[in-house]
C-alpha cells in the first residue's frame, strides 16, 4: 500500500521497460476506473433518482452495494497497477488476479435481480 502513494517506489524496482507496456498497464489501469466511476454514478443515481420499492430499503440496498463495489474496484485497480508495473520492471510473469470474475459474476447477478425486481413492480403496478 506504500507503494500506491509513492511514484518513484516502482520506478527503483528492476529496469525500465518499453513504454509502451508501462503505457498499456496504464490505460488499463484508467478502464477500471472508469468502471469504478460508472458504479459509483450508478449507486448516486439509484439513491437520488429510483422510486421507492414496495420491498422497503431495497433502493437503498442497491446505491449502497453499488457505492462499495464501485470504491472496491477504484482501489483494486491501483494494486494491480502497482503490482503488474513491478512485474514488468523485472521482467515478471504479470500477476493473474481473480477480481475480473468475480466482479463479472456480482454485475450479472445484480443484473438478473434488477431484472426480477423490474417485473415484480411492473406486475404489481
Amino acid at each position: 500500500m506504500r507503494d500506491w502513494f509513492d511514484p518513484d517506489a516502482v520506478r527503483r524496482v528492476g529496469t525500465t521497460p518499453d513504454y509502451r507496456f508501462s503505457l498499456a498497464n496504464e490505460r488499463t489501469f484508467l478502464a477500471w476506473i472508469r468502471t469504478s466511476l460508472a458504479l459509483v454514478a450508478g449507486g448516486l443515481a439509484a439513491a437520488q433518482f429510483l422510486p421507492e420499492l414496495r420491498v422497503p430499503y431495497l433502493r437503498e440496498a442497491l446505491a449502497i452495494c453499488l457505492l462499495l463495489l464501485g470504491g472496491a474496484v477504484a482501489l483494486r485497480a491501483l494494486n494491480h497497477w502497482v503490482r503488474s508495473e513491478q512485474a514488468i520492471r523485472l521482467g515478471r510473469d504479470l500477476p493473474v488476479s481473480r477480481f475480473p470474475a468475480v466482479l463479472a459474476v456480482l454485475v450479472g447477478v445484480g443484473a438478473v435481480g434488477l431484472v426480477a425486481v423490474v417485473v415484480i413492480e411492473s406486475a404489481g403496478g
